[in-house]
């Protein structure tokens, strides 16, 4: 591996101007830039990023720990917390944990050893013994799309029990009285508050009495929409609108629905849940519940470079509980035409 003496030994200076053009440029004349610039390039010289953070004592690198890149949500808010985190200098590795708990402990464990600057946690459990463990390493850290109890640590998220109540809302006041619910995993609080949600909406709807059918999926993926799909499809009666705990389990639901030849929405209505970009670019755009991905992580991403700067015996920081107000967006799959 090309080293800082390699540089400097070809281009003639000393290894601090060479220091000095990488981490500090202006102090260098501009035709020695020029020539160890030139070097750099010609022998592929990368600096240790790793050996500069362990002298200066902190990392430039924050990570962001998500369920499921594969839902279009989390990239979303993938982009916010990089948005936050480039403009303060710093860089954003990403991990996935498919929604494992024993993946999301490798990957804890992981960060810890890497002393990364700070964590951003999206994860399956908030009392799980990998988090635990994470926690005693004294590592800042802020949950994303999640609301912890106390003053554990910062937490970014949305009103999911008002989401809920949104969605089942809608389909109530759209005359709607055979309704099924299509749940993610319960062991997720969005899905459990969600349920809540439904409940306390159906809970203070007037007369006339309304059916609920609770079908429960296995993951929040298009695969799991379309099993549920195909269970809807079996049932008899039929529901005549279903709401889904997110858009790629309405989307699925969606799928199955048009396969089947059923219309969308005169014979079954959909609402999803995140708004995704694909959401309003299905086939039959879809009705969804919005949440701010972005800005969530942005936010949580800001929360946790504050902690992150706020160090020693002067240390000011207090954990914030921030939570967004969800949005209905109506579109075609709840929306009949007329005439």
């Amino acid at each position: 591996m090309v080293g800082i003496k390699d540089v400097a030994r070809r281009a003639g200076v000393s290894i601090g101007t060479v220091s000095n053009v990488v981490n500090r440029p202006h102090l260098v004349s501009e035709a020695t830039r020029t020539r160890v610039l030139s070097v750099i390039q010609e022998l592929g010289y990368v600096r240790d990023e790793s050996a500069r953070q362990l002298r200066a004592g902190r990392s430039r690198i924050m990570a962001l720990l998500v369920l499921d890149l594969g839902n279009p949500f989390f990239v979303d808010v993938a982009r916010g917390a990089e948005q936050a985190a480039h403009g303060a200098g710093l860089s954003v590795i990403t991990c996935n944990s498919g929604q494992r708990v024993d993946t999301e402990a490798a990957y804890l464990a992981m960060l810890a050893e890497q002393r990364v600057r700070g964590v951003l946690l999206s994860t399956v459990d908030t009392e799980g013994e990998g988090l635990d463990r994470f926690r005693r390493s004294g590592i800042p850290h802020v949950f994303v799309d999640r609301k912890v109890p106390g003053d554990q640590a910062c937490s970014v998220s949305v009103d999911d029990v008002a989401g809920g109540e949104l969605a089942m809302r809608h389909l109530v006041e759209a005359g709607h009285t055979r309704i099924a619910f299509v749940n993610g995993p319960t062991v997720l609080t969005q899905c459990r508050d969600r349920q809540a949600g439904v409940d306390a909406a159906l809970a203070s709807a007037p007369p006339p009495q309304r059916h609920l059918s609770v079908l429960d999926a296995t993951g929040l993926d298009v695969a799991s929409g379309r099993d549920a799909g195909a269970r809807l499809l079996g049932m008899s009666p039929r529901p005549t609108a279903v709401f889904c705990a997110n858009d790629l389990l309405a989307l699925g639901v969606l799928q199955a629905m048009v396969t089947a030849g059923v219309r969308v929405p005169e014979e079954m209505a959909i609402v999803g849940y995140d708004d995704i970009e694909f959401a309003g670019a299905a086939a039959v755009p879809l009705t969804s519940v919005r949440q701010p991905a972005v800005r969530l992580g942005r936010t949580a991403a800001e929360l946790l470079i504050a902690e992150t700067e706020s160090t020693g015996e002067e240390r000011q920081h207090e954990h914030r509980t921030v939570v967004f107000t969800p949005e209905l967006v109506v579109r075609d799959s709840t929306r009949v035409r007329r005439g």
